[in-house]
């Protein structure tokens, strides 16, 4: 399955997700597979626990960091594709 900003992804009903100073670690209940996200991947958990939009997501982080939307793009699809394989998110 090919990810794309028209994409709509959901956190897996079987990912612990804890934030501990600005950063967070996801546990898949069903793979067994820890996560730590940054900062910046964090922000991202949380939304698209909110919305479940890549679309938005891109939108809200391009409005909020200082990076280039090609990076931005390349960098949260890579994030999707691996927190997909260790089943902490589903596409939908």
């Amino acid at each position: 399955m090919r990810i794309s900003l028209s994409s709509a992804v959901k956190p897996s009903e079987n990912a612990m997700f804890q934030e501990v100073g600005g950063e967070a670690v996801l546990l898949s209940l069903s793979s067994e597979a820890y996560f730590g996200l940054d900062p910046v991947g964090t922000r991202v958990w949380v939304l698209l626990s909110e919305t479940g939009s890549l679309r938005e997501t891109f939108e809200v982080l391009c409005n909020e960091y200082d990076v280039s939307p090609e990076q931005l793009e390349a960098d949260l699809l890579d994030l999707i594709e691996k927190l997909v394989e260790v089943e902490l998110v589903q596409v939908i």
